[in-house]
């Protein structure tokens, strides 16, 4: 008995010897994460840069240019008598924009278990797969609510969120302005992909429209395979919910109000080419006001990446600022009828501050969660976006189809960013008691550690010195 008794309390202290050495092995993974600084700059950093910039391009322009699919499709549905046209139509472009954010939740604990590079081809390979598939069944809207709608938004979810969390691992002193040129990708590429779309819309049927787009998609696969990731991902059960980031209450806050401002902020995209035809003479073309938001948004991500980057500048009150001035926007668009010029003004201001708000989201996810919780956060960030990113463009389609018009759907869009820019004035400023007093804590460990390892690098080799 005595015999068994040992053994068993010999199997007790192995089991938590072994448990104390997987802390401590997962203590050191986190502080060679700390340590970690990037290159910022070197080719393979370069050629990342490119790769982003590519896959938020396709992927997003593709997205962002869905107003001129939805006008063919709309006028085919109209044309076979289907009920709700506009709304069932705008629909499948929502749904994509909703299932990518949706999922980026799960891209993000895709992204740390298997890693960036397979997710990214993944995502990839689904979202060509969508569209190619789209293309057989552009008289069934239904089968497009799955094939466009959502496996392209599945798609798109899996490749976007490793193409930001990918900068990280090699930027760090230039993250805004890294984020800045990246997220211009898809600027650029939303002022081109009306033009491709309708070009194909013009010589061919919608049909073979999906099908160029999938061949442009597949460059996407391409891209990943440069997202060689410079940080180990740490395969273990604490990141699958990453604990760490709901916690952050600062965090939180900030999620919960960029989720609320976007109530509206997808209906232009989605409507403005009906909204012009429906405004405006047939010498107005549809496609320019999207143009103008791709180019201007472009512009934007550079200008605000930059001064992002400044020494006092708060990111989070430059994101405020963007929303107040987007949603203001939104609300003047139908006062823009029958004036072109003024509309195109509008868009472009609108633009402008959509590239501010786009190209902080990173960098706003790395201030707060840090390179451990930024994946994920960006992730989750997106998912809590999914739901109103969906619902507005829908719900704009309802208001069309039972008013004959667009002007309250644009005015209600642009009530949630308003709020939402005056609300993250509590973000800027949440700092709690506790927050300071566990910073004051963390400076004193900080100094206390530094001490110890000052005097253990006075007795050990130069090259062997600890962090």
């Amino acid at each position: 008995m005595k015999k068994e008794n040992g053994h068993l309390m010999e199997n007790g202290f192995q089991g938590k010897r072994e448990k104390f050495e997987e802390k401590d092995k997962l203590e050191n993974e986190d502080e060679e994460v700390e340590c970690f600084t990037p290159p910022d700059g070197g080719f393979r950093a370069w050629l990342i840069l490119v790769g982003s910039f590519l896959c938020n391009g396709i992927l997003f322009g593709v997205i962002n240019s869905y107003s001129v699919i939805q006008d063919k499709l709309y006028l085919d549905l109209k044309e076979n008598n289907v009920t709700e046209a506009s709304s069932k139509a705008a629909l499948v472009g929502s749904l994509a924009m909703g299932s990518t954010f949706l999922l980026s939740a799960v891209s993000g604990i895709l992204t740390d278990l298997i890693g960036v590079r397979p997710t990214c081809f993944i995502g990839g390979a689904v979202a060509t797969s969508g569209l190619l598939i789209s293309s057989f069944y552009t008289h069934n809207i239904n089968a497009l609510y799955f094939t466009y709608g959502i496996m392209y938004g599945i798609g798109c979810a899996l490749a976007y969120t490793p193409s930001l969390a990918i900068l990280g691992h090699y930027f760090k002193r230039y993250m805004g302005i890294v984020n800045g040129v990246v997220t211009t990708g898809s600027s650029i590429f939303t002022m081109a992909m009306p033009h491709i779309i309708g070009y194909f819309l013009d010589v061919s049927l919608l049909s073979g429209t999906l099908q160029i787009l999938a061949v442009i998609c597949s460059l996407v696969m391409i891209c990943s395979l440069s997202f060689k990731p410079l940080i180990k991902s740490k395969k273990r059960v604490e990141l699958m919910s990453n604990g760490s980031v709901f916690k952050n209450k600062k965090y939180l806050s900030w999620a919960i109000i960029i989720a609320i401002s976007l109530c509206g902020y997808f209906v232009p995209y989605v409507h403005m080419s009906t909204f012009v035809k429906e405004n405006f003479d047939e010498n107005a073309d549809g496609k320019l006001p999207i143009i103008f938001i791709g180019m201007s948004s472009g512009l934007g991500r550079l200008i605000f990446g930059y001064i992002a980057d400044r020494k006092g500048v708060s990111r989070i009150f430059l994101q405020q600022i963007s929303f107040i001035i987007i949603g203001t926007s939104s609300i003047l668009l139908p006062f823009t009828k029958n004036h072109f010029n003024l509309l195109l003004t509008l868009t472009f201001i609108m633009g402008i501050f959509d590239g501010c708000f786009v190209a902080l989201l990173g960098p706003i996810a790395f201030d707060i969660c840090g390179h451990n919780g930024a994946t994920q956060a960006i992730g989750f960030l997106l998912a809590l976006s999914s739901i109103p990113l969906t619902i507005g463009p829908y719900v704009a389609g309802i208001l069309y189809d039972h008013l004959g018009n667009y002007e309250l759907a644009l005015r209600l869009a642009g009530i949630p960013p308003i709020i939402g820019g005056i609300v993250m004035f509590i973000v800027g400023k949440f700092q709690s008691r506790e927050e300071n007093l566990d910073e004051e804590i963390s400076g004193k460990d900080y100094l206390d550690v530094n001490s110890k390892n000052a005097r253990l690098n006075e007795s050990i080799g130069e090259d062997e010195k600890i962090c």
